[in-house]
């Protein structure tokens, strides 16, 4: 079944169309998952994940790439979480802007069954099975990445960086301040 998930929110990709199909599951990154969390404790759903989920768009408006909602209430899943009891239906939802760049769509599909099957929280670990799995694009490979970062930096109040030692002043490219100037060299 194909529905919406997701607010109203005007996300950053809130110009995407609507999708005309169904999302894909990638049946080789289900396998890999699935794999590469054998022997691993903390993914206590995975006897369960591979038959308990499924698939669905996010709004366009959504501001997230993607979701994993588990049905049962959040005090019933800490209840099956501890008896590693099935874990019940599972929704992963994607967001449409994915079906333009094939590799984060199946990076965040691993990223969104690894916490479909037990890594609840952002670990070392999640990380690591998630580009272990399906590695993310480069930044400068992926046309949807460079548009959401555009939409971030757009939002800032800084637009522009500027050197207290030499003056020198660059247009703000990077979330993140730079540790040196680009002329001058100094930190700052």
């Amino acid at each position: 079944m194909v529905g919406r998930m997701g607010g109203d929110n005007r996300g950053p990709l809130s110009d995407t169309p609507p999708p005309k199909r169904p999302p894909i599951v990638p049946e080789d990154i289900v396998d890999r998952v699935l794999a590469s969390l054998s022997g691993h404790v903390e993914a206590v759903f995975l006897p369960w994940i591979a038959d308990r989920f499924e698939i669905e768009w996010l709004s366009v408006d959504d501001d997230r790439l993607g979701l994993t909602r588990f049905e049962e209430s959040s005090s019933e899943l800490v209840r099956r979480r501890r008896l590693r009891l099935d874990p019940g239906h599972v929704t992963i939802g994607l967001h449409p802007a994915l079906i333009q760049d094939d590799a984060l769509y199946r990076h965040t599909f691993a990223h969104e069954l690894l916490h479909a099957a037990g890594l609840m929280m952002h670990t070392d670990l999640h990380d690591q099975l998630t580009n272990k799995v399906a590695p993310a694009p480069a930044l400068k490979d992926s046309p949807l990445l460079q548009k959401m970062r555009a939409a971030v930096l757009e939002g800032m109040k800084v637009q522009e960086w500027a050197c207290k030692h030499c003056g020198f002043t660059w247009k703000r490219t990077t979330v993140r301040r730079p540790t040196r100037c680009l002329k001058c060299a100094r930190p700052w």
